[in-house]
């Protein structure tokens, strides 16, 4: 594996395996992946990503797009609401256990860029706040269940990442997590918990992860089709 950046592109991941019969070029929650035939140069698969940088760039511009929408759902235990503010007050956001409130000013629209932008901030504390709430609980009822263990949980905002575990066996949630469907969720805290075992993605690591969670595979394929962002829009 190789990791390379293209202008105007950013990062791409080129990716060699001998399951590979062709170029393969896909946007994932990670970015830009190219996956190469075993044999293939990497130079090949560069030029490859190159010659369809017209499409890359217009398809995550279309990835990067959101609009944020009353009523819209988030997380899940939150609804988003817009509001004016009224005459004299701040225009602000506030979190409370089920809704995200933004008050807008006297001027202001919910799909003006500075209100969605302090909409998303308030997205952003709602889904840490869920995940602080809602998962440490789970990941801890899912280590006692199958005998792993770990010192402590924290979440934040990832960019490339579902979660991390690292030598001290503590372990990152990426809070965009509860924009997922539970087996997901369930996904990830077990291939975090895997890693207080395994702190590589080696065949003893996937042999691990298959006894705890048999379907892991399947759900791996499924939360590629995901990126890290808000996804209710």
């Amino acid at each position: 594996m190789k990791i390379v950046a293209i202008a105007g592109i950013g990062d791409i991941k080129l990716v060699k395996s001998t399951h590979n019969r062709s170029i393969r070029l896909s946007i994932t929650p990670t970015g830009v992946r190219v996956s190469l035939p075993y044999w293939t140069p990497y130079a090949v698969g560069i030029a490859f990503a190159k010659q369809h940088s017209a499409w890359l760039e217009t398809e995550l511009a279309k990835q990067g797009k959101q609009v944020l929408m009353p009523e819209q759902k988030v997380g899940k235990l939150h609804h988003l609401h817009f509001i004016h503010a009224l005459p004299g007050e701040k225009p602000t956001s506030r979190v409370t256990a089920t809704k995200i409130i933004v008050k807008l000013g006297s001027d202001e629209t919910p799909e003006q860029a500075d209100v969605q932008a302090r909409a998303t901030k308030a997205i952003h504390r709602a889904l840490k706040k869920e995940t602080e709430q809602l998962l440490p609980p789970r990941l801890a009822r899912l280590a006692t269940e199958y005998g792993f263990s770990y010192r402590t949980v924290s979440a934040k905002q990832l960019k490339r990442r579902w979660g991390s575990c690292d030598n001290h066996h503590d372990i990152v949630l990426n809070f965009f997590l509860m924009e997922l469907p539970w087996d997901l969720i369930d996904y990830v805290l077990l291939h975090e918990l895997t890693h207080t075992e395994y702190l590589h993605h080696g065949s003893d690591f996937w042999a691990r992860l298959k006894q705890v969670s048999p379907r892991a595979l399947d759900l791996r394929r499924q939360i590629n089709s995901y990126r890290p962002i808000i996804q209710n829009v």
